[in-house]
């Protein structure tokens, strides 16, 4: 299907917040991520950007071609795929309120400011069955490039909440019923109250600090994985939910 391309500027500006939040739309590199966009939330795809003509799996929307110096200027990957999609944003990310259907496994992002662990989070959210994801706003952005590309196309997966009043919505979970459970190295109990919990809320902190103290004193479990200590003094934050997220399954 054919279409006229935006100026390349404004797909430039998609890797800024500002530029994603007046198009209301992010960019998503690479055919396996795109795909599972489609296989996720097939009418979030706006367009295909491509350096070739694309596959018939991209016969419902717009494709423009684009030169390889074109497709260069508007990629923020080192090494370019020749295939992007321009997705749209979903609707109340930066709401500070839940959807209407919660689901019981929820995963809170309390500070990770790295990208590549915030995306790889997500994708390890969706992967074992976690509803949704409640992000702080001084943690990374789901949609900035690098995070959605970390996501591997599952940040559509799960319904996502980037706030100041994350605080707010534990109180409301636990009021719900759901179990608070903070990943801390000084915790005191070991993975098994995964899986005695039916409403789980996953809390992890930021790679240097932690689970703030706020956090923490509202948890019903402060959850630490045994490690051997001589060798690793702490698991990275997206090990740690990896695992965690496994056995909560």
């Amino acid at each position: 299907m054919a279409a006229r391309l935006k100026p390349l500027k404004w797909y430039r500006e998609l890797e800024e917040r500002k530029g994603r939040l007046e198009a209301g739309a992010f960019l998503v590199e690479g055919d396996k991520a795109i795909q599972q966009i489609i296989a996720s939330n097939p009418g979030a795809v706006l367009e295909i950007i491509a350096l070739k003509n694309a596959t018939h799996a991209y016969n419902d929307y717009p494709v423009h071609l684009v030169t390889a110096s074109q497709f260069r200027y508007i990629s923020t990957t080192r090494t370019p795929q020749g295939i992007m999609a321009v997705v749209r944003l979903p609707p109340d990310i930066y709401a500070a309120d839940l959807p209407g259907s919660i689901g019981n496994k929820i995963l809170l992002l309390e500070d990770i400011q790295d990208p590549g662990n915030t995306g790889t989070l997500i994708r390890t959210a969706a992967a074992f069955g976690f509803s949704g994801v409640i992000l702080t706003e001084n943690g990374a952005d789901p949609f900035s490039p690098k995070c959605a590309q970390s996501t591997a196309g599952s940040v559509l997966s799960v319904w996502l909440r980037r706030t100041k009043d994350y605080l707010e919505l534990v109180k409301y979970l636990k009021n719900k019923d759901y179990t608070l459970i903070a990943a801390d190295l000084a915790g005191t109990v070991g993975p098994e109250v995964l899986r005695g919990a039916k409403k789980i809320l996953l809390a992890l902190g930021n790679e240097a600090a932690g689970l703030s103290k706020a956090l923490l004193d509202m948890a019903d479990y402060r959850l630490r994985i045994p490690v051997d200590r001589e060798k690793a003094e702490s698991l990275n934050v997206a090990a740690c939910g990896a695992i965690l997220m496994y056995l909560s399954a």
